[in-house]
């Protein structure tokens, strides 16, 4: 018996059938600095590695601005320059307030938040016209300084915090500009927009391996939050040769199989008769069962297939498998060095 514990030990990997790829140690917690400032777009401009053009000024960080100025959107806090023709007593810099009105003088405000240059022009002229301000009235509106307007982008990314935007941004570059997600992120985004409160927030399949075919559709706009959750992570502790928490792969599975080859299999003095699973179920209530190590090990059982925040547990002996409770190895596993297959 203690031969084909050995022989088990060291070769689970070839009896599977699968090529385990190295393991990389992160640590357990992933403290990041983030933050940025509302951008000015008389600022001098930079060159994007996403392909657009960013604005910046000494003290402040980049804003990504699309190469397609129509996409651009009026928003509070904008400073506009308005210049009507022959006109130059109306020609004037205005702050678009919280409301998203311009006031005009002899018109009053005028509503302009998220309309385009060239339609906030119109509604100007409406308003001038319909005012009995000018007759023909010819204006042109361009934008000074753009308001502070953020994505926040938090969970498993390099750098999460808010990236400044001023208009619609694929998701892609919202995350590039985010340092891209980590190894322990998960195969899903989700996506909370800030104008609609009663919209359920989307939930965008993301592979970390980069075939996003439904992600590369995703706009993101100014006022969202990004959330990259991390990936599920099941703990093998005890007689094994590297204890620890293991990321779930792309497609959310691992089964306990798997999970002790990730672990480099049992030690000569484990106790595999001992071998069990601890699962702790949304409602709070924990389950505790046995399996068969030998019914595995020769092929003759089924793997379990594990769940997210599962606990493989072999004790070292028949005393500790007596009595490890499971709060016990629950507390151990909050502790753990968390690997990811690279």
């Amino acid at each position: 018996m203690a031969k084909s514990r050995v022989a088990f030990s060291r070769g689970l990997p070839l009896l599977l059938g699968v090529a385990l790829q190295p393991a990389m140690m992160l640590t357990p917690a992933n403290a990041q600095t983030a933050g940025s400032s509302a951008i000015s777009a008389a600022a001098s401009s930079l060159a994007s590695p996403t392909g657009k053009t960013e604005v910046s000024s000494p003290n402040q960080g980049p804003t990504i601005v699309p190469r397609d100025f129509s996409e651009l959107r009026i928003a509070p806090g904008d400073l506009l320059s308005v210049n009507v023709y022959e006109a130059p007593e109306l020609s004037n810099s205005y702050r678009v307030d919280q409301a998203g009105d311009l006031t005009l003088p002899l018109c009053g405000k005028v509503h302009l938040r998220g309309l385009s240059l060239q339609e906030a022009a119109n509604r100007l002229q409406a308003a001038l016209k319909d005012g009995q301000v000018l007759l023909q009235p010819q204006v042109s509106v361009d934008v000074e300084q753009y308001a502070g307007q953020y994505v926040t982008v938090s969970g498993e990314v390099a750098s999460p915090g808010r990236v400044a935007l001023i208009a619609p941004t694929k998701l892609s570059e919202i995350l590039a500009e985010a340092g891209g997600v980590t190894p322990l992120a998960g195969e899903r985004i989700r996506i909370r927009h800030a104008d609609d409160d009663a919209a359920p927030e989307e939930d965008i399949p993301y592979a970390r391996s980069g075939s996003n075919p439904q992600a590369a559709a995703v706009v993101v706009r100014p006022g969202d939050s990004v959330i990259v959750p991390r990936a599920g992570i099941v703990y093998v502790l005890g007689a094994v040769n590297r204890p620890g928490g293991y990321v779930m792969q792309e497609d959310g599975k691992m089964n306990v199989a798997e999970a002790l080859a990730l672990s480099g299999g049992t030690v000569m003095q484990a106790n595999t008769g001992g071998l069990r699973v601890i699962r702790r179920n949304p409602d709070g209530t924990v389950l505790d069962f046995p399996l068969s190590y030998d019914g595995i090990a020769k092929g003759t059982q089924t793997p379990l297939q594990l769940q997210a925040q599962d606990i493989v547990y072999v004790p070292m002996s028949k005393l500790k498998a007596t009595f490890s409770s499971a709060q016990g190895l629950i507390g151990t596993a909050a502790s753990a060095t968390i690997y990811t297959v690279h």
